[in-house]
């Protein structure tokens, strides 16, 4: 990953934009006033899933975090680059891009991981594996479609009998260790990591194999869940389980659930709640949330019944300090959490699971009431009120001191005072008194906690969580790889020019690119062609600028050679172009749908102008498509 891709990870577009746009959703984007022109109603359009902005006003202009830094401030790529990095916690120095070889045993390591899920797959349907089946059919009531779907496995007993398998078909032990399939004896040799478990694997975001889950089938093991150790490819504080298959139906309910469990994850996706992910165990991380809010940031937390799960999660969230109860009641310190909504500009609550049962029993026995319990989540205030009176006595005064002690330092750490002055109210009427006598000052029972004074931290000095892979758009991957064409084959810019110019499409141009790295790159190879004195690689590579180098040579290396006859290069970058112009209109073809609905709403006279407007995008995308067919019949006439 480059330091512009790490950088890309760690900033989110809206949270950058919304601290100068006031923001509101509009669809699956969030629309505004644009900043860099005067309007009264919004053509302004950010998006989260491409991680870009454009203005469909006066301005007419649009990109990326970097673009949007650069408008705004007058700055250059460099300057943005700079104060992005700083903002990050990126620290911008000389990278090393990985080998091609690298790549490949990645991709090696990979396929030994989907040969594994067939492996158990396989077991489950022998004889040894009837006991775990029965348990999945009987004790958790998942069908056959769903273990098929889900890819669940056995791992049989006995010490090598994977360790032997792979073996045979060439893989080494180095790789097996490589993956976790194996763990290496203190006294050496080799032995199965994997034995007598139900296994269920874990893929990425994308649906790429990382590793494997493992629970156990005889009581009497340990530990009850069992993950793959951390591997080049499975790092758990970066996956939630079960996003590959939830992330289109979160995106469309605009809302995320966690349950602890995977067997929860797959009993609630097939009873027909599928926006549901669980982390790699009890705790989140902020990795995975970072991960998570391309796709939503209405997140429901499903906590298991029991007072040590609730905690677990929420300390998981860095919510954090869980506060010392000398009689183990249940009590939380979530100012932690409550920050930690408001940094993310979320909407984080709190379901709390009925009559001590886990979530898939509760679809199992009602969906309804699943669907009931989400929709009535609470607020974290609401919440830890509730949670601190489970079994008190509310009439007596110095519990309510105790409550009115834990709970006002949430309410005066809330950054709104519309929300401060509302749980005030809500508290003074759970307790039961005077809401005078919690507003002139915090309570101070036995448990309460002094706020610290905030300090502002030097930006060098703040503490910057680990960057995450970031989930590239269809667009961004399309941009990459004309770039990564290019790059290696400037002169392949000509042919294509004049095959979009003969086709009647306009010739390659920087704005064809919606991400300010790529454009950079893109001029640079354009003036690698306009100049004589150099050859143009030479020239690409002499004035490549050093924060683009190690992208140029990441895309340099993409896997794959070059197509030895430039005909079928050309054809490769003809569709390419055509698919990311046609992304990027239908894109503006849905946002501006979308403002000609708050226009006709509010009288706006640019409606006019929004549906002109839609209707030259709509010429511009049958014009592609014609342009695609004829590109086609060729090729087919050529063969």
């Amino acid at each position: 990953m480059s330091q512009i891709d790490e950088i890309k990870s760690r900033i989110d577009i809206v949270d950058l934009v919304g601290e100068t746009v006031k923001l509101r959703r509009a669809g699956k984007n969030y629309s505004g006033l644009c900043p860099f022109h005067n309007e009264k109603t919004p053509s302004f359009i950010v998006s989260p899933d491409r991680q870009t902005w454009h203005c469909f006003g006066q301005c007419g202009e649009g990109g990326d975090i970097f673009k949007f830094v650069m408008k705004k401030e007058g700055w250059d790529f460099k300057e943005a680059l700079r104060y992005l990095a700083e903002r990050a916690g990126v620290t911008l120095e000389a990278y090393k891009a990985e080998k091609p070889e690298e790549k490949e045993a990645h991709e090696r390591l990979r396929t030994l991981l989907e040969e594994a899920v067939t492996f158990y797959r396989y077991h489950l349907s022998t004889p040894a594996g009837k006991f775990a089946l029965d348990y999945i059919h009987e004790k958790r009531h998942l069908t056959d479609a769903t273990i098929e779907a889900f890819g669940l496995g056995y791992a049989p007993q006995g010490w090598d009998n994977a360790l032997k398998h792979f073996a045979e078909k060439g893989y080494t032990e180095q790789e097996l260790l490589d993956v976790g399939l194996i763990s290496q004896r203190e006294s050496g040799g080799f032995i199965d990591r994997f034995r007598n478990r139900l296994m269920i694997p874990i893929r990425d975001e994308n649906g790429k194999m990382t590793g494997f889950g493992a629970r156990i089938l005889d009581p009497n093991d340990v530990p009850k869940f069992m993950n793959s150790p951390e591997t080049p490819l499975f790092s758990k504080s970066r996956l939630l389980y079960g996003l590959d298959r939830a992330r289109k139906s979160i995106r469309a309910a605009n809302q995320a659930i966690f349950v602890e469990g995977y067997l929860d994850v797959i009993a609630l996706h097939q009873a027909g709640f599928e926006n549901v992910v669980s982390p790699m165990g009890t705790s989140l991380t902020e990795d995975q949330l970072r991960l998570l809010k391309r796709f939503t940031r209405r997140i429901v937390l499903a906590l298991d019944p029991d007072a040590a799960g609730q905690k677990a999660v929420l300390r998981g969230l860095e919510a954090a300090r869980q506060t010392l109860d000398r009689q183990d009641e249940i009590s939380f310190d979530a100012r932690g959490l409550l920050h930690h909504e408001a940094r993310l500009q979320a909407d984080l609550r709190v379901a709390t699971m009925p009559d001590e049962l886990d979530p898939d029993e509760i679809v199992q026995r009602d969906p309804e009431q699943w669907k009931k319990l989400i929709e009535n989540a609470q607020p974290i205030v609401v919440h830890v009120m509730g949670a601190l009176a489970v079994g008190r006595d509310l009439d007596d005064a110095k519990v309510k001191s105790e409550i009115a002690a834990q709970v006002l330092p949430l309410i005066e750490d809330l950054p709104n005072p519309v929300e401060r002055d509302t749980y005030r109210q809500r508290l003074a009427r759970f307790l039961k008194v005077d809401e005078r006598s919690i507003s002139g000052g915090q309570a101070q029972g036995p448990k309460a906690r002094r706020s610290r004074p905030r300090v502002e931290t030097p930006a060098a000095q703040r503490e910057v969580p680990p960057a995450v892979t970031p989930t590239f758009s269809p667009s961004h991957k399309g941009e990459a790889h004309i770039l990564s064409l290019l790059i290696r084959r400037p002169d392949l810019l000509y042919r294509l020019d004049r095959g979009l110019l003969e086709a009647g499409l306009g010739r390659m141009a920087p704005e064809d690119f919606g991400y300010t790295d790529h454009q950079v790159l893109f001029r640079l190879v354009r003036q690698s062609l306009e100049q004589d004195a150099n050859d143009a690689s030479d020239y690409l590579r002499q004035n490549l600028p050093p924060s683009l180098e190690s992208l140029a040579d990441e895309l340099a290396a993409k896997p794959g050679e070059l197509d030895p006859l430039d005909d079928r290069l050309i054809e490769d970058l003809f569709r390419a172009v055509v698919r990311i112009r046609r992304t990027a209109l239908t894109e503006n073809i849905n946002q501006l749908r979308f403002l000609q609905e708050d226009s006709q709403q509010s009288g706006d006279l640019r409606i006019a102008s929004y549906r002109e407007m839609v209707q030259q995008y709509s010429t511009l995308l049958r014009s592609l498509d014609q342009a695609q067919l004829k590109q086609n019949g060729r090729r087919k006439e050529g063969q």
